[in-house]
């Protein structure tokens, strides 16, 4: 049997985050089961070493049997990753509500579901870390990303709960909040984003917000404060060997800076400074 505390779960570990922090973790001697939709898209993570397994988060019965594949292996598991998710584009009015259920099933209900799987392991265990990978959108939001940044301010809320409820029983809650990290995450982003009918009152801004999203990873002084996957990764590993891991961790100088401002700003200069940016509907 493997070790239970060095066995951790990381979801969607296809790209970015998730297939850098696999890496650095199975190279730093953690025993890693890297997850993906797809088996096919992380071969390479398995010949590199980390154990793998195909898991969609939203599916019940695979979220059952990628659990059951750790505990039976190394009797429960040591730290779970809930990297897997992605941006739903739109406004608030027009994105279609299966877009918005599909959005909060991968970031949320899936991310909810699968810690519930595996806390009674880690409480037979008396140890254990979830780690949540939220966002500096957990703490304040851009236009045309209204949902998407529900479901970081719904994570916010589900680890501090959690932390208070777990933390007597020997399970550390860690909450991941990066800035603007330079992976395939806009482009996912752009194209989310539902087409416009000729007289809808957001064609102006969801242009700029297409514009603004691509733009943000390489021009400006946002894509001067971006990050890389690695310095997520790196910031992970530093959490799951911390012997009292911080509630929070922001990674990339974009999440320290917005996250200021936005506390600075307070709503009302935040919306003035968002309108000298973005288009305000019904603004001439």
């Amino acid at each position: 049997m493997g070790d239970q505390k060095k066995a951790v779960l990381i979801t969607g570990c296809s790209s970015g985050i998730g297939r850098a922090t696999a890496l650095r973790l199975n190279q730093s001697g953690w025993l890693v089961y890297a997850t993906a939709r797809r088996a096919a898209s992380i071969e390479d993570l398995a010949r590199a070493g980390c154990h793998t397994i195909e898991l969609e988060v939203t599916d019940e019965a695979s979220r059952a049997r990628a659990v059951a594949q750790v505990e039976a292996e190394c009797g429960s598991v040591g730290a779970l990753i809930n990297n897997a998710g992605y941006s739903q584009s739109g406004t608030i009015e027009e994105t279609p509500i299966e877009l918005i259920r599909r959005q909060f099933e991968t970031n949320f209900f899936g991310l909810a579901a699968l810690t519930q799987l595996v806390l009674p392991g880690m409480r037979r265990a008396g140890r254990g870390r979830i780690v949540n990978l939220g966002s500096m959108g957990g703490t304040l939001v851009f236009p045309g990303g209204g949902y998407y940044h529900a479901t970081k301010y719904a994570l916010e809320a589900f680890s501090d709960a959690l932390r208070f409820e777990v933390g007597g029983l020997g399970i550390d809650v860690i909450l991941i909040q990066p800035g603007l990290i330079r992976t395939e995450f806009s482009e996912t982003a752009v194209a989310s984003v539902p087409t416009q009918q000729d007289d809808s009152p957001y064609r102006a801004l969801m242009a700029k917000v297409k514009q603004a999203t691509k733009e943000a990873y390489t021009q400006g002084l946002a894509a001067k404060l971006a990050g890389e996957p690695d310095d997520v990764a790196r910031t992970i590993e530093r959490a799951l060997a911390a012997k009292r891991p911080k509630a929070r961790y922001r990674v990339s100088a974009s999440a320290r800076v917005f996250m200021w401002q936005r506390a600075l700003l307070g709503d009302g200069g935040w919306d003035a400074f968002l309108s000298r940016h973005y288009p305000r509907p019904g603004k001439s």
